[in-house]
């Protein structure tokens, strides 16, 4: 879907479509063609309302999908807009403030315009058209939602116009995920941008990927496709640059209650970490992508492969195809690997700055080609001074990306990947630390983004993947390996990362993720002992953060 509002929002200045504003959040307009008011910003929501063209809305602000706006109609209905159905310009969607689906809504109703389109009895005139013959056995069936070209091919030569409410078979999608292949009943097939067709989300999850097939009756052998085999795949939804400074936090799911908590601590993005199996489609990650959007998030993914796949024959190709490809998705950072310095996750004898270079080099090329506004985050190592040097063995995390600034790794980054997640005091604080070797960079948090600035020369801004602090209570007590934070409390955890990402926002940083959220896990690796949220429920680091 389109989120032409994030490019535009800085830029954008209100004009009023019809009768004018109270205020810059206020747009009156009207419909352009016949269109659907629903309950919630997608076509998956059930219809309240369909109106004429020349219908007023009064509208209060937009999805942060972009695609869909919400206003109040004539007869008083309060409910969510396609924006091509409105006689609206991107620079007053844009201007208009972007709201949740339950942010409460104020505005008076407008006046006038024909009275609301009643649904006839049966709204499909025709019987709706049979599944295509040779189909993956994943077709829905399903209607437009709204007037639409169907075409030979996404962006191709169009076959015919469908019209509002007609009837269709939905067989597959285009590998971005913006188009879906349809048939009609009278044996027509071709491609449809995915806003106009009514589909539930499990539904789009549910189609597989298809090319080509296009069918006009009468005019021979389906259409072939237009783009080269292995080109680029086209951006579903380009989103807009990343600018300024941003932070949010690494999920395990985004329920009601991880959501909640992420918007009281004011937090924009969402992270979370997949780990790429040779072949693997990148539509695997459609799912986290969508979920993350649809709940008002910038999504991080860190992409992470199998160490024992890494040098197979092409395996640097394949990886940077596939993160091409979740970058295509709409995919606004991704993270090319994760702590390739140790041997939990590079090949233990093989671990190189100018191998990972490598890596990131063929990434970023695919992931720019894909979506130029997606960011790319390098594989941030893990933090550590226990190898003494860099060799095949493991490498020290300063010397890792020292290597990685030789191999020229500034041109294939947009910024350089950061972990702080073993601070045991505030990070205001640069000495003081009670453990051994206190006075090594890694005990305090602003050593380390000074470490990481010189490294690379202030050449690129960092971007912290993971940033938190362990405390165990309300736990039993910590596992060996990090009892070194016995003695953090819950009020401590929550004042540090408030202070840290001050510190974060003041530097030369643009992103910040707290490692992390809503973690459960309490084990070997007591995850759920960094988690914003503790065992009792409440989170303290939610209210710290977003006061």
């Amino acid at each position: 879907m389109r989120r032409f509002w994030l490019a535009l929002l800085a830029a954008a200045v209100l004009s009023v479509v019809g009768a004018a504003s109270a205020q810059s959040s206020d747009v009156l307009t009207t419909f352009a063609q016949r269109g659907n008011l629903r309950a919630g910003p997608g076509v998956e929501w059930n219809i309240l309302g369909r109106y004429e063209p020349g219908t007023p809305i009064r509208l209060d602000g937009q999805a942060f999908s972009g695609a869909w706006v919400r206003g109040i109609t004539p007869d008083g209905k309060v409910g969510w807009a396609f924006i091509e159905t409105l006689a609206l310009s991107q620079a007053e969607a844009a201007a208009l403030r972007p709201v949740y689906l339950d942010t409460p809504f104020t505005l008076p109703a407008p006046q006038g315009g024909p009275a609301p389109v009643q649904p006839p009895a049966q709204a499909q005139s025709a019987a709706p058209p049979a599944a295509p013959a040779g189909g993956s056995g994943s077709s829905v069936q399903t209607t437009t939602a709204a007037g639409v070209n169907m075409r030979t091919a996404p962006n191709g030569a169009v076959i015919r116009t469908l019209a509002f409410n007609e009837a269709v078979v939905v067989d597959g999608r285009s590998a971005d995920g913006r188009w879906v292949r349809v048939s009609t009943a009278d044996g027509a097939r071709g491609w449809v941008v995915l806003d106009f067709i009514v589909l539930s989300g499990q539904q789009f999850a549910g189609l597989p990927v298809v090319e080509g097939g296009a069918i006009q009756p009468g005019a021979g052998a389906p259409a072939q496709p237009q783009t080269a085999q292995g080109a680029a795949p086209v951006p579903s939804a380009s989103t807009a640059p990343v600018r300024g400074f941003s932070y949010g936090g690494h999920v395990a799911s985004l329920n009601e209650r991880t959501v909640s908590a992420m918007r009281t601590a004011g937090m924009t993005w969402v992270k979370k970490q997949i780990r790429y199996r040779r072949g693997q489609s990148p539509s695997s990650t459609a799912g986290i992508i969508n979920e993350a959007h649809a709940n008002g998030f910038r999504v991080l993914l860190g992409v992470v492969g199998l160490p024992a796949q890494l040098y197979e024959p092409g395996y640097f190709e394949d990886y940077a195809a596939f993160v091409g490809g979740v970058a295509a998705l709409g995919a606004d950072a991704i993270e090319v690997w994760n702590e390739p310095n140790i041997d939990r996750e590079w090949p233990a004898g093989r671990i190189s700055p100018a191998d990972y270079t490598a890596l990131l080099r063929a990434a970023y090329g695919a992931i720019k080609a894909a979506n130029p506004n997606t960011l790319v985050v390098s594989g941030a190592p893990a933090p550590t001074g226990f190898f003494g040097g860099c060799s095949g063995a493991g490498c020290d995390d300063d010397l890792f990306i020292r290597g990685m600034a030789a191999a020229g790794a500034a041109s294939y980054m947009d910024c350089l990947g950061i972990h702080y997640n073993e601070g045991i005091v505030s990070p205001n604080q640069t000495s003081g630390d009670p453990r051994g070797n206190s006075g090594h960079y890694t005990r305090y948090l602003r050593t380390m983004i000074d470490t990481y600035n010189s490294a690379f020369g202030g050449q690129r801004p960092l971007c912290f993947t993971e940033l938190g602090y362990l405390s165990p209570e309300g736990y039993p007590p910590l596992p060996g390996g990090f009892a070194w934070a016995e003695n953090v409390t819950v009020a401590q955890q929550a004042a540090w990362l408030a202070q840290a990402i001050a510190i974060a926002r003041n530097s030369n940083v643009r992103l910040a993720i707290v490692w992390n959220v809503d973690f459960t896990e309490y084990g070997a690796d007591p995850m759920a002992g960094y988690a914003m949220i503790r065992p009792d429920g409440s989170c303290p680091a939610c209210e710290a953060l977003g006061r």
